[in-house]
């Protein structure tokens, strides 16, 4: 331990993390409620380097979204659409299938696929795209749907969720995403997402998928109109259930963002607030072994620093993303292979390109210069012409 640490008023709380103890929820709301956010992530960084030492890892991703057409109007959400809306869209099978390919020239590893609650799509339009682009490379991984996602897909195919989730599994689904989560306090659940899923909900879907020997992401939306103790809670859950199942991979804390939604909320969390909460889920969260900084809610320079907080991973490469942009998201619609490692050795991190599980594909060597990165997956040039690709199809 630092001697910053044990002369902290976080020293006791130090003993603890130190020593392997578990923090409870009054530690928790401690950690939230300290005035010394150095000591705070100080403490996050120790935790975080005696489980994954100096690295910090990234993926070679795309997002695609299928459809902004949702049957719910959550009040938070600023990406659904209804038929009537001129601007919303849905995707063909053939549509996914040409941006995985352009991806797929790119190297990345990964295609990241949800959606809203379509009205009227069938559950075989679902498998269906799934088998096309698993056909195109069996060696990528699509990680897919949210836990509302799989309950709406269930609903269609009047099937048990167990059962759907074993067709989706065959059809090419390998990890669900952690999207849904929002925050789990029902009186808080009810202001911002009226209808959605109950945290019970959310959280059978994933204990579901996990028994059946699959691994998924989760999440926790804040910064709207929850307490620091409604936040704690949600994280004593997700903790709950991966002493159970050990079935998450990562967790992702994501900022709301307050534009174009029904939220009485004016400003997006500060970056005090962002750093505070990185911190408290690499403390509080002892049985997850990566935290991921979501560059797109939080932008990269903050996620590069969220490093030092306690965050491993800066997500992905993405190249497409509507759900934080619509929502007034500043940052760009994707980031370059290159500039992550830039923004991962300014840290004083060591980068690793990862897959879906959070397994090393690659680490880079301090002597390896990011030109080799450039030509890979995520280069400037190929990146662009991809992007003004999704300009046109993502309307159509």
């Amino acid at each position: 331990m630092s001697f910053a640490l044990r002369h902290s008023k976080l020293a006791d709380l130090a003993a603890k993390v130190e020593r392997g103890v578990r923090l409870d929820e009054a530690d928790a709301l401690r950690l939230y409620q300290t005035a010394d956010l150095n000591a705070l992530g100080a403490l996050a960084s120790m935790a975080n380097e005696r489980r994954n030492g100096r690295h910090a890892s990234y993926i070679l991703n795309r997002y695609i979204n299928y459809s902004n057409y949702c049957i719910l109007s959550c009040q938070f959400c600023a990406f659904s659409r209804k038929k009537r809306d001129r601007d919303g869209f849905e995707l063909t099978a053939e549509q996914m299938v040409e941006k995985a390919r352009e991806a797929l020239a790119l190297g990345i590893t990964e295609l990241h696929i949800v959606g809203g609650l379509h009205p009227s799509l069938p559950f075989s339009y679902y498998t269906g795209f799934l088998r096309a682009l698993q056909a195109l490379d069996p060696r990528l991984q699509l990680k897919c749907f949210t836990a509302i996602e799989v309950l709406h897909l269930a609903w269609l195919a009047r099937k048990p969720v167990r059962e759907v989730l074993i067709e989706l599994k065959e059809a090419g689904l390998a990890a669900l995403t952690g999207g849904g989560a929002e925050v789990f306090a029902p009186s808080v659940r009810q202001k911002i997402a009226t209808g959605k899923e109950s945290a019970a909900e959310y959280l059978e879907v994933h204990r579901t998928w996990h028994l059946l020997g699959g691994r998924s992401t989760c999440t926790l939306l804040f910064g709207h109109l929850e307490s620091h103790a409604d936040r704690v809670d949600h994280l004593r859950q997700l903790r709950a259930l991966q002493d159970e199942t050990h079935g998450f991979t990562g967790f992702i804390p994501l900022p709301y963002q307050p534009d174009n939604n029904r939220l009485p909320v004016q400003h997006a969390p500060t970056g005090n607030d962002l750093l505070r909460t990185m911190a408290v889920s690499r403390l509080y969260l002892d049985n997850f072994d990566h935290i991921t900084a979501y560059w797109v809610g939080m932008g990269l320079r903050m996620a590069q620093v969220a490093l030092s907080y306690g965050a491993d991973d800066l997500h992905g490469t993405i190249i497409e993303e509507h759900i934080f942009h619509m929502a007034g998201a500043q940052s760009p619609q994707l980031q370059h292979q290159k500039d992550l490692i830039k923004a991962i050795r300014e840290a004083g991190r060591i980068p690793v390109q990862r897959n879906t599980f959070y397994e090393p594909i690659k680490v880079w060597k301090e002597s390896e210069t990011t030109a080799a990165a450039t030509s890979e997956a995520g280069g400037d040039a190929s990146v662009g012409r991809v992007e003004e690709t999704n300009a046109a199809t993502a309307q159509s």
